[in-house]
């Protein structure tokens, strides 16, 4: 079995304000829109979310995902990352971890299914668009003790040696496209 996590307890410094919310040229949200890709492609399925996220909390229940409330989330991606893992090495038969951005909303639905099947071989999953690896990262469960630790802004790519993945080379240039600042938007018309 193979579990998806999207963090979305990020503080949106750069955006101004919680750009998950922010409406997409299409008029849904971009939490909602990234989350798409990963729906019954993936089971199960949580968000990383903030503790006092009554936003997510709702997406959560309408959409059938777990919610998992990051207490020190707003001290550093390094907490959001430590959660998923803890919670993924706490299910059953899980064999690794598909995990995503909640900032992505023009990756493919087909490129979340390709990351979690390559996941069989039992090594970390590279999706790669021309060249340049992307998101969303496939973690074998055999590396996610290895997050339990991370605190503040250390990311996954500060513990895993990324450099034997396995790179898969993706006809999605979602794979790099994320929403940093509003500006960002205009490029998904």
């Amino acid at each position: 079995m193979m579990a998806g996590a999207l963090l979305a307890a990020g503080q949106a410094r750069r955006f101004g304000s919680d750009k998950r919310q922010a409406r997409l040229p299409d008029g849904r949200p971009l939490l909602e829109a990234s989350v798409a890709a990963y729906i019954g492609r993936l089971e199960p399925l949580a968000l990383v979310l903030p503790a006092d996220d009554a936003y997510g909390l709702a997406l959560c229940r309408r959409l059938g995902l777990h919610p998992l409330a990051c207490e020190l989330s707003r001290a550093g991606i390094g907490h959001s990352l430590a959660c998923a893992a803890a919670w993924a090495l706490g299910l059953p038969d899980c064999q690794g971890l598909v995990l995503g951005l909640a900032d992505m909303p023009a990756l493919l639905p087909h490129t979340v299914s390709q990351v979690a099947a390559a996941l069989a071989h039992g090594r970390l999953v590279l999706p790669c668009y021309q060249g340049q690896g992307g998101h969303p990262r496939g973690l074998p469960a055999s590396s996610l003790p290895a997050l339990l630790d991370l605190g503040g802004d250390a990311g996954a790519r500060d513990i895993l040696d990324w450099s034997g993945a396995l790179r898969l080379e993706l006809d999605d240039p979602g794979v790099l496209l994320d929403i940093d600042i509003p500006e960002d938007l205009k490029r998904l018309a």
